[in-house]
């Protein structure tokens, strides 16, 4: 069985395409005109094990926002498309991840009912601009982020930031802590299937 999406989307905003495939080995191909929104979608990749290509062009002249939002939006239809009936998942991931100072427990339920639950970030967390090739990712858009990929993968997901200073690393725990979640959640459960999983290896 494939577990394989290829979505498009075009707006006045932006042209997104996104292709992911569920049981790949975290290889990833990302450019949104984002430079940091990259380096977060390629630990994404990293950590869930799920191969990833984003192609998105948008409106960075103005701001960051249209490209980081529709990329979510793209990347949570493609996730749900590469699952499918989501028969034999294991359903429930949890993890918790340290980035130095900081550390992120996400917990995700690949349950059919959207809900994010986002709490933790330090205070100013989200009017940090964080960046270096391209526009800024403001720190704002994380949330942002997991609302929308929760929306239309149709995960149950909740990210608590348990600790952390620096802006950059209480991003990037975020995201590792949701990839590692992710990655369990999907992995097929060898109760289920009778086949060994090893989705969550290390």
């Amino acid at each position: 069985m494939s577990r394989t999406a290829k979505i498009e989307r075009t707006t006045k905003e932006s042209q997104v395409v996104v292709e992911v495939d569920l049981d790949g080995t975290g290889r990833s191909e990302v450019s949104t005109g984002v430079g940091f929104y990259d380096h977060m979608l390629d630990a994404f990749a990293r950590h869930s094990l799920v191969d990833l290509v984003v192609r998105t062009t948008g409106d960075t002249h103005i701001d960051a926002h249209h490209s980081v939002e529709d990329t979510a939006i793209v990347l949570g239809q493609a996730l749900r498309e590469a699952l499918g009936d989501k028969s034999g998942i294991r359903r429930f991931g949890d993890a918790t991840v340290p980035l130095d100072e900081a550390v992120v427990q996400a917990v995700v339920d690949v349950s059919g009912r959207p809900f994010c639950v986002h709490s933790g970030e330090p205070e100013g967390q989200q009017y940090v601009a964080i960046g270096g090739t391209g526009a800024a990712y403001m720190g704002s858009l994380t949330r942002h982020v997991f609302e929308s990929i929760s929306f239309h993968a149709h995960l149950a997901l909740h990210v608590r930031v348990l600790g952390g200073r620096d802006p950059h690393h209480v991003v990037e725990a975020q995201y590792k802590a949701f990839a590692r979640a992710f990655r369990d959640a999907v992995a097929f459960d060898p109760r289920e299937t009778g086949v060994p999983s090893t989705k969550g290896a290390l």
